[in-house]
């Protein structure tokens, strides 16, 4: 399937209006304190963040300041009766863009694209100065506020020169395609489509607008031609019969939009969007049905953070992720806490993951802090970041939510007359997903301003019991039996590094945090959640470690350890496997707390995950009673298993249709 993302893309086709150029190289970088005459600079490829930077390194640990970046862009004296646009896919987080020293604009916000034109500054035929001054820096009228995550500062995302002719489909409408795909009706027999071409043209010649519909082969299913009558837009409407629907994993199909404004019948600018025709509901007795077919949501919380790029991300950090959640199992994601990347929603509208996407909107949660406090500014650039996300990812079928909010406190001034706001500029801006959020309060006042809710949870980890998963879920449904309910967040931090022979609830704020215990914190909490289906969504916090300055927990200080996945991305922990095995349809035999190779007391217990009917255990050569029956979780046990002193060889064996596999790994009991 192809992948859409303005960033990528390169029309190599000047003669249709419009080229795509990737301006990702050839950046120089230094920090705007350096005010002398010879500043340390460093030549940057992007995306790019200083927090990240090798260079820096010895230095740096996790600075919010103010970086600029540098680059010459030679304009093509063909320029002279064209559009020149800058478009950054996200500056953390916040940018004033120059222009050959002239002031161009200033964005607030580091998760959304914005899009300027600098027609008027570009001098074709000569090379060109690009100055952006970038800060991120805490500011009150910038989200986020807080957050158990790290703000990390630079253009971390991709930029590209747009080059267009003078009339154009616009970029300018919130840095998004200018084309919004609605989808009215859609069932099996037909889908009934509305699509918007935002437009900019500088007089009343005779335009008009193409819209084709090609199916995966590029193949045109419908069609339609229209005259420009406004300006400003073009509406059309298009019916698609017998479509083939995008259907998550099980099959996410795409069609194809291309739109093409056309002067006295040429082309002179064009457009490709993808389409995934699909309709979904929530209800709240039996949760999510995509199609008219339930589909059980469940998968991960997910940062943009990874070993030594931070939030830079390149293509292969979004396949690598997206890999490591479609290995586990995963049909969903919450893309946490803030609009990721194009590249990202790109994957999960070709690889069928349903997503929830939000503002970065967060709160202190259970931290000190005072939480929303009521600001013009900071709301202004709320309802300016959420039309940003809402209007650039318009077309993404991957995303059935739009959240609003991550653990706000109620604690000073009363944030719900402002979400309220909010949700009514969702349903003014797409009326055709639902509105969700994130919260930590058992309070009604929360429970009716988006249309679904979730619970960030963590019985069995901050206090509680694991049984109490079940039971807070059973309350919640009796009280409010009308009430869509999920999990947004549940977890348990964990080293591979550490761990015990006796299992117990380490403390959470301790830096022991054994993987035994996550392990068996997710165990316990998915027997729970997966027997109450009416719990629409299911999010495990999270996919992969992140860093987070506040942090002072774990291995290492200044980071959040629930991941299933390490930070580097190179190992995965325990539980990770546990979901594989209940989630995927692949096969798992994995011997858990393998990686607990020093073991002091003469017997054990030996735990696996087993999609096998049975499993043999073998030490040192010798098979350790009858076969064991894995229970309806996957989870097999033998119980007081004796070692011999040294090298004990833990093997497992398994197998179906003649096929034989095996896990094994080597524990040394001291002499």
């Amino acid at each position: 399937m192809p992948l859409f993302s303005l960033a990528t893309l390169h029309i190599a086709n000047p003669e249709d209006g419009r080229e795509v150029i990737n301006l990702n190289k050839g950046w120089q970088f230094y920090f705007a304190y350096d005010v002398r005459q010879h500043p340390d600079i460093i030549d940057v490829t992007l995306p790019h963040t200083w927090n990240a930077s090798e260079a820096f390194s010895k230095n740096l640990t996790y600075k919010r300041e103010t970086g600029i970046y540098t680059k010459k862009i030679p304009a093509s004296r063909n320029w002279d009766n064209k559009r020149v646009f800058l478009y950054f896919e996200g500056a953390n987080s916040v940018a004033t863009v120059l222009v050959n020293k002239h002031f161009v604009t200033t964005h607030k916000g580091g998760y959304t694209a914005f899009c300027v034109e600098v027609t008027h500054l570009i001098k074709p035929g000569q090379n060109n100065t690009v100055e952006v001054q970038v800060s991120n820096a805490s500011r009150p009228d910038v989200l986020p506020l807080c957050g158990d995550f790290n703000v990390y500062g630079g253009i971390h995302r991709p930029v590209s020169l747009i080059v267009t002719d003078k009339d154009c489909i616009t970029p300018l409408d919130y840095a998004s395609s200018g084309i919004y795909i609605t989808q009215r009706r859609v069932s099996e027999a037909s889908a009934d489509l509305d699509i918007t071409t935002k437009l900019s043209l500088t007089n009343k010649s005779a335009f008009k607008i193409k819209t084709e519909v090609l199916d995966s082969a590029g193949k045109i299913i419908v069609s339609s031609l229209n005259t420009v009558s406004d300006t400003s837009k073009c509406a059309q409407s298009l019916t698609i019969k017998r479509p083939i629907l995008w259907n998550g994993l099980q099959h996410p199909y795409l069609y194809r939009v291309k739109v093409q404004l056309m002067r006295n019948n040429m082309v002179i600018d064009q457009i490709e969007q993808p389409l995934g025709l699909r309709y979904f509901k929530v209800t709240a007795d039996k949760g999510f049905f995509l199609n008219g077919r339930y589909l059980d949501l469940h998968g991960f919380g997910l940062h943009e953070d990874a070993e030594g790029i931070g939030s830079a991300y390149t293509p292969v950090n979004y396949r690598t992720d997206i890999a490591l959640a479609r290995e586990a199992g995963a049909t969903a994601l919450r893309l946490t806490h803030y609009p990721h990347g194009q590249y990202l929603y790109n994957l999960c509208d070709s690889t069928g993951l349903v997503l929830w996407s939000e503002i970065p909107f967060v709160g202190p949660g259970g931290y000190t802090g005072s939480g929303y406090i009521k600001n013009g500014d900071l709301e202004s650039q709320a309802r300016q970041v959420l039309t940003e996300m809402i209007r650039q990812n318009y077309n993404h079928p991957s995303i059935c939510f739009w959240g609003l909010f991550n653990e706000l406190k109620l604690d000073s001034d009363d944030p719900i007359p402002f979400l309220k706001e909010l949700r009514a500029q969702v349903q003014k801006e797409d009326p055709t997903r639902l509105t969700t959020c994130a919260t930590f309060l058992d309070n009604e006042k929360l429970n009716t301003i988006t249309d679904v809710i979730a619970w960030n949870r963590y019985f069995g980890w901050y206090g509680g019991d694991f049984k109490e998963m079940g039971t807070w879920a059973d309350k919640v449904h009796r009280l409010y039996p009308q009430m869509c309910f999920g999990i947004s967040e549940y977890g348990a931090g964990a080293s591979p590094y550490k761990h015990t022979e006796q299992l117990s609830r380490p403390n959470p704020e301790g830096r022991f945090h054994p993987e035994a215990w996550q392990a068996f914190y997710h165990e316990q909490n998915w027997r729970e959640l997966n027997e109450r289906p009416f719990v629409w969504a299911k999010f495990v916090w999270c996919l992969a470690d992140f860093g987070s300055s506040i942090r002072t927990e774990g291995d290492s200080t200044g980071m959040n350890d629930k991941g299933l996945v390490t930070y580097n991305r190179k190992l995965r922990k325990d539980a990770f496997y546990f979901y594989k095995a209940n989630w995927s349809n692949q096969p798992v035999l994995y011997i858990t707390d393998r990686r607990n190779t020093q073991r002091s007391k003469p017997t054990t217990d030996i735990k696996a995950y087993a999609t096998y009917k049975t499993v043999n255990l073998f030490v040192n050569g010798k098979l350790v009673s009858e076969p064991a029956k894995p229970d309806a979780y996957h989870v097999v046990q033998w119980k007081d298993v004796p070692l011999q002193k040294g090298v004990n060889n833990i093997v497992i064996k398994a197998g179906e249709r003649g096929k034989l596999v095996s896990d094994s790994c080597k524990w040394v009991m001291a002499e």
